[in-house]
């Protein structure tokens, strides 16, 4: 079974793990902030099943600590991006993919900035698109964009998950 970490527990980070969880995978959510955390909570047993559980965590750590995927949901701030990326670059197994939701940011800057831009890939669209009330499952395509450097299994799992989840993923390699 593949383990996603979803960091950020806010709309978005709620609607990917939920969203996840449903498709089958084994799901961490993390959050410094305990309200988002309690929210996510709520959300989640609204849908918990046998089959569908998403495990809350309040330290990025314990996301990433068996971790195949992670998606950070941090503001598409470069700022932001960065800190969440140097984070996760450290406490992540060699293995882990990072997967960033960006508009903004350059996957081949971001990745640069990381021990592992092998495995950085960007899902280029605006996250209130797949949390907003207007979204309808398996009805968009994700864009995803990936560095000169990227591994083929990395963006093959990163397309792998968007598909599992109802999107038609495109892969794009992101210019230098």
């Amino acid at each position: 079974m593949i383990t996603v970490a979803i960091i950020g527990a806010g709309p978005l980070g709620r609607w990917l793990a939920l969203s996840a969880a449903r498709a089958g995978y084994r799901v961490l959510l993390e959050d410094v902030m305990p309200a988002k955390l309690a929210l996510a909570s709520q959300a989640a047993i609204a849908v918990s099943t046998d089959q569908i559980s998403v495990e809350l965590v309040s330290a990025v750590e314990d996301a990433v600590r068996d971790a195949d995927l992670a998606i950070d949901c941090v503001p598409d701030e470069l700022e932001s991006k960065l800190e969440i990326l140097w984070l996760l670059d450290r406490m992540a197994p060699p293995k882990m993919v990072i997967a960033t939701p960006t508009t903004q940011q350059s996957i081949v800057d971001l990745a640069s900035c990381t021990y592992r831009p092998e495995r950085c890939v960007a899902i280029a669209v605006d996250p209130r698109t797949l949390s907003g009330p207007d979204f309808q499952r398996g009805s968009a395509i994700i864009t995803i964009r990936t560095t000169p450097a990227t591994l083929p299994e990395a963006s093959a799992l990163v397309a792998g998950f968007w598909e599992n989840l109802g999107f038609t993923p495109r892969v794009e390699i992101a210019s230098v």
